[in-house]
């Protein structure tokens, strides 16, 4: 079976064509006013317009109040939601959606308890730990600490590029890979061809 993909911070519609065009089985927009690859959403829901059945829409959050994720489900077309912040269990599943939660991994990170909170999440994203950076840091972790086997999909983030996802996808066995930075010309703006080259490493990976 294919791993998944998620291209995340997109602020084009144009990326957004690529990444499904390429094959990517979702796409990532950031609500998250800090970061270079924030959207708006009036531009969110210009997005997620053109993104086609089947295709998942996410809708990536950072420590947010109720009302900002009420909002967003409300103007735009979200399939999932991503909590990247400090959020609580019961806060994630308030709003009767399928959602992923980020982990900072350290080597002490106890996935079995992080599990255990977010038992109804859909899947535990796994990125790199910087204080102070909620993801996007561009820098791989050690994959060394993640379980074989394990009770939740895991998601991998944290520093992929079109030249480590194969040995991601071999290292980790994920359920999916998300991508961000490694795929970019510059902050916030996709690059057609380190996209494609990205899902052609995936692809060959069946």
């Amino acid at each position: 079976m294919r791993t998944r993909v998620k291209i995340c911070g997109l602020t084009r519609i144009e990326d957004a064509l690529q990444a499904v065009n390429s094959g990517a089985d979702a796409i990532g927009l950031v609500f998250y006013e800090p970061s270079p690859r924030y959207v708006d959403i009036a531009k969110a829901r210009e997005i997620a317009a053109q993104i086609p059945a089947f295709v998942t829409v996410t809708a990536l959050f950072v420590n947010p109040s109720k009302e900002q994720v009420e909002q967003v489900l409300s103007e735009v077309r979200i399939d999932l939601l991503q909590f990247h912040g400090q959020e609580p269990g019961e806060f994630c599943r308030q709003f009767g959606r399928n959602y992923i939660k980020a982990v900072p991994m350290r080597e002490e990170t106890d996935l079995v308890q992080i599990a255990a909170e977010f038992h109804d999440c859909s899947g535990l994203l796994l990125d790199t730990y910087k204080p102070g950076v909620p993801g996007g840091t561009g820098e791989t972790f050690n994959w060394q600490w993640i379980p074989q086997t394990f009770a939740k999909p895991i998601i991998l983030a944290g520093g992929l590029t079109p030249e480590n996802a194969g040995q991601a996808i071999e290292a980790v066995h994920p359920w999916a890979l998300d991508v961000s930075g490694g795929v970019e010309a510059s902050k916030g703006i996709k690059s057609a061809e380190k996209i494609s080259r990205f899902m052609q490493e995936v692809m060959r990976r069946v």
